[in-house]
């Protein structure tokens, strides 16, 4: 005889003896049953799911490192062979090694330099002058450079002059520098303040004047103000431009230096390569010219670093 049971409010007959039918749980959510348990021995899915996806990261943080490990190798080849064409051309005797000494014994000379503290005295002078006048320049170039792009009359009344100096080497107006400013700090400072400043503003005013008229169109659609739209739409797509200009200021910096301490000064690069030509020190003046290329090479990159920091938002 079947006997009645309440399942979910509702009398259901079932009949003794009689098998769970398939569906049952479906039909009647109330009741549970040992097969419907989950099955504690049983390893979770997620762990199964988790391995390939730590796997597939491990072999694609790998793939990323072997790649820039290989780039690395191929950027530097050159440098390489150029130095043992260095190392090996004087000791064979196709260059003259007095004039031309091994690698090895440049190498020795700057280390010489280095523990005797001149060569240190020498950068540090050096340094200073040259982020004084980049610094100087990039607080002056800048802001100008946006003032003329962005104002079309403040452009139309500087642009001629401007054009008349940026066709003016800087060198040719190194003696005026030292006629009106002596031959101390200033001049030199001033000097490569005037170098650096005209890269710096003549790439801020190009990418200021070259942002995508769309761009504007679609801002000023928008509700954008002369001010917000400044500072949101156009300094922000200026920005690769403008640190293009900052980068050949940097290396301006360090060449026009050189040229300005060849002339009336008692410390820095400059000052020792000339110095050691003079007094015929081959293997320091090249010490000398090391320590410029790689003060030049590092000023470049610490740029591009800073440049990657300001221009996180474009695409590579």
């Amino acid at each position: 005889m079947a006997e009645p049971r309440t399942t979910g409010g509702t009398n259901v007959a079932v009949a003794e003896g009689t098998p769970p039918r398939e569906g049952t749980a479906e039909e009647y959510p109330g009741d549970v049953h040992w097969y419907d348990l989950p099955d504690d021995d049983a390893a979770p899915e997620d762990d199964e799911e988790a391995r390939p996806a730590s796997r597939s990261r491990w072999r694609r943080g790998w793939g990323v490192a072997r790649a820039g490990g290989s780039r690395a190798v191929r950027n530097s080849l050159a440098i390489v062979l150029l130095l043992a064409v260095w190392e090996t051309l004087p000791r064979i005797g196709v260059v003259d090694r007095v004039f031309v000494p091994p690698f090895s014994e440049d190498l020795v000379a700057w280390y010489d330099l280095l523990l005797s503290g001149q060569l240190a005295e020498h950068f540090q002078a050096s340094v200073i002058r040259s982020l004084s006048g980049f610094g100087l320049a990039i607080a002056l170039a800048v802001p100008l450079g946006l003032v003329i792009g962005w104002y079309k009359p403040v452009a139309d009344l500087l642009t001629p002059l401007l054009e008349l100096f940026r066709n003016t080497s800087p060198i040719a107006l190194l003696p005026v520098f030292i006629l009106i400013l002596g031959l101390g700090e200033s001049s030199k400072v001033a000097f490569v303040l005037y170098a650096c400043a005209w890269p710096i503003l003549l790439n801020t005013v190009s990418g200021v004047k070259t942002v995508e008229p769309m761009l504007i169109k679609s801002a000023r659609s928008m509700g954008l103000g002369p001010i917000t739209l400044f500072r949101k739409v156009i300094l922000p797509a200026a920005v690769p431009t403008i640190f293009t200009g900052i980068r050949l200021a940097g290396a301006y910096s360090i060449l026009v230096l050189l040229i300005a301490e060849m002339v009336g000064a008692k410390a820095g690069l400059g000052y020792l390569i000339n110095d050691a030509q003079a007094s015929f020190r081959i293997p320091d003046m090249y010490a000398g010219i090391i320590t410029i290329s790689v003060v030049g090479l590092s000023f470049n990159l610490l740029l591009l670093l800073v440049e990657r920091r300001f221009s996180t938002w474009r695409t590579t």
